[in-house]
């Protein structure tokens, strides 16, 4: 054993780099697959977190692991089975000795475990045991080229179509505040505004949100208080949920939720929490968890009616400031979850009102069956079963009207070379769940049925196979179809990894969706990475896109090349990215992936023809004080203005800035 240790970890000290920050390349990775642009940003600020707040290996529960969503449930019990099995972990590099861990896996969990020995301590250790931890992070950004949102015009204008300027500075600005003692407490304020709404300049002054939590855990038979700002999830996401959808991407076996109770919301997302308290007690092998939040929500009204639901969070204008928090939502439930190595099952209910106004979409043909009322209910069952090589997961629910979902998944792993699953979902046309986030096609959990089928190979040494079918319809209409619909989606990517510092990539993506007309779509991605040395990474990248809607086909194509520089002796980061697109429409625009800064997610996407710079950097000032920044710069061939209505930007120009400042103390 400590023979084969010695090797591994010889032959691991050469093939894993932490220069390059694997994991964001995930969340990019999963957020191209996805219009869930503000879970993602979440998901995002969580992990952001957790590498500023590493677990010890040697102490991190199967929970706690359980919240890096790239981790598989074999490869967790693995890691807590190992440490039962050998005892503590020595060196990070021992995660070789792991069958299920291959060199991707691993390069995306080390930023966010240590052994404690070795991780020294960027403030006072004695201190932060003592009092407990402070953090503060400030964030700013801004495009330089003037948008026509924030021209001059005269008052009499204003006075005609007051919407025709934006309310407040052209920069966005947030503020990140957290105290946490040991595990036990966490305590946060964030406030936030986005550009163009009013911070110094209007006649509210400060940010247009704000947001405040204390989180209470393991005291006694509490296992989590929570009070203030929370999010909720339980069982699969049919009934409550917010939490990322797992979505179709590289990591094919992913499609299942492992959060249940409660946990802080620390981002500036200003739609996808609760507010008000929750609570779960543990009785036995029992956890009891029951919350009540009271929050308004933006909305388009009439009178009574609400008539839609505004999530963006911009209040940047008049029109948008009279949408701001004009309906009240009541929401009250509970669950009741048994858990054992084998076997664990849950139930939830939850109620929710609107106060005295009822939801009253437009009535369209495609909005039929949407909820309308102002109260409504869910229930559900969900259970997972543990055996051998075999768990078998899912979940059922019901909405006030009788109208059911429901999602069950078998996930096998007959070899340590090979795992499976199949998924099949069935949500009900008539099913409501205003707060349900679950695995599908669709935004919300209705009108739609199929089956997944996800594959993990690893057919030889350094080759690592990942495929998924995902065959999909809509028995009623949707929006922008006419009849009803039905569709299929494969990928398939090929990973190699030799023990060296370099791996190489390619996938291949096909959508396909038919209602009146069959409307397909291809994507390519050829990917190399390289590690030169243990301070330099290269990532080099060629992205293909072919688009064949109402047979009008188009193309798109990116070239993109980034290098990072993490010197050993500078506590300094600096990362360069460059790339170059031309693509024929809209519908072929294809999207940067560049390195981001903690807390900061952006990824954008372009089309036509122009380059794509970036450079961001990071350095610690002080031990307990750091600045990181990014510069980001577009320039287009094909046109002289950027942008549409009042993010119209005359020229063929945008650059935009990024800092953020974080202060531990």
């Amino acid at each position: 054993m400590l023979i084969s240790l010695l090797i591994t970890s010889y032959d691991a000290k050469s093939q894993i780099n932490t220069s390059v920050d694997n994991w964001m390349d995930y969340v990019e990775s999963m957020a191209g697959d996805t219009d869930d642009q503000e879970r993602i940003e979440t998901l995002f600020a969580e992990l952001s977190y957790l590498t500023e707040h590493p677990f010890d290996i040697n102490k991190v529960t199967a929970g706690e692991l359980g919240r890096l969503p790239f981790l598989s449930d074999r490869q967790i019990d693995e890691i807590v089975s190992y440490r039962e099995k050998y005892g503590l972990f020595v060196s990070l590099y021992e995660l070789k000795q792991l069958v299920s861990l291959d060199f991707s896996s691993i390069g995306l969990l080390l930023p966010f475990v240590y052994i404690e020995e070795a991780k020294a301590p960027s403030y006072n250790g004695k201190r932060m045991k003592t009092y407990g931890k402070n953090e503060l992070y400030l964030r700013y950004d801004r495009s330089f080229q003037q948008k026509k949102g924030y021209g001059e015009y005269s008052d009499s204008l204003l006075n005609v179509n007051p919407n025709k300027k934006y309310l407040g500075e052209p920069f966005a600005h947030s503020l990140r505040y957290s105290y946490s003692k040991g595990s036990n407490i966490q305590l946060g304020i964030v406030g936030e505004k986005d550009a163009g709404e009013s911070f110094l300049s209007g006649k509210k002054k400060g940010y247009d949100y704000y947001s405040a939590h204390l989180i209470i855990k393991e005291m006694g038979v509490l296992k989590c208080l929570a009070l203030g700002d929370y999010k909720v999830s339980f069982g699969q996401g049919l009934v409550i949920s917010n939490d990322f959808s797992p979505s179709r991407s590289s990591m094919v076996l992913q499609t299942k939720r492992r959060n249940n109770g409660f946990r802080r919301h620390f981002s500036t997302n200003e739609t996808d929490f609760f507010r008000g308290i929750g609570s779960t007690v543990t009785l036995g092998k029992l956890d009891v968890s029951l919350f009540y939040s009271f929050r308004k929500l933006d909305a388009t009204t009439d009178s009574l009616l609400i008539t839609s639901f505004k999530t963006d969070g911009l209040h940047r204008i008049q029109r948008e400031l009279d949408k701001k928090g004009v309906v009240s939502t009541h929401t009250g439930g509970g669950n009741i979850r048994y858990a054992s190595p084998l076997l664990s099952a849950g139930f939830t209910v939850i109620g929710y009102s609107f106060g005295n106004r009822r939801v009253e979409p437009e009535l369209k043909p495609y909005t039929a069956h949407a909820f309308r009322g102002s109260f409504n209910m869910n229930m559900s069952l969900d259970y997972e079963l543990k055996f051998r090589k075999m768990t078998l997961y899912g979940e059922t629910a019901f909405s006030r009207n009788g109208a059911l979902a429901t999602l069950n998944c078998l996930q096998v792993t007959p070899a340590s070379f090979i795992s499976w699953l199949i998924t099949h979902r069935y949500y009900d046309r008539r099913y409501h769940a205003f707060y349900g986030n679950a695995f599908g096609q669709n935004s919300n959990v209705q009108n739609e049925q199929g089956v997944y089928i996800g594959l993990q190979l690893f057919p030889a040494s350094d080759w690592k196979l990942s495929m998924y079918a995902d065959l999909f319809s809509s028995p009623w209409l949707k929006y922008g179809m006419n009849t009803p619909s039905s569709g299929k989606e494969y990928m398939s990517e090929a990973t190699y990894a030799p023990r060296n510092a370099w791996s190489v990539s390619f996938r291949y993506q096909h959508k396909e969706k038919e209602a009146e007309s069959v409307s397909k779509q291809h994507r390519m991605r050829l990917q190399a990475i390289v590690s030169p040395s243990e301070t330099i990474s290269l990532r080099t990248t060629l992205n293909g896109i072919l688009s064949d809607p109402l047979n009008k086909r188009s193309y798109g194509w990116m070239a993109s090349q980034s290098a990072g520089y993490k010197p050993a002796s500078l506590p300094i980061q600096m990362d360069g990215y460059f790339s170059y697109f031309d693509t024929d429409d809209y519908a072929t625009r294809i999207t940067s992936y560049e390195k981001n800064l903690l807390y900061a997610f952006s990824m954008p996407s372009f089309y036509g023809q122009g380059i794509r710079c970036a450079f961001s950097f990071k350095a610690s000032v002080l031990d307990n004080l750091y600045l990181s920044a990014k510069l980001g710069w577009v320039h287009y061939f094909d046109r002289n203005e950027i942008g549409t209505d009042m993010e119209l930007i005359e020229g063929s120009d945008k650059t935009d800035l990024n800092v953020l400042v974080g202060w531990k103390f």
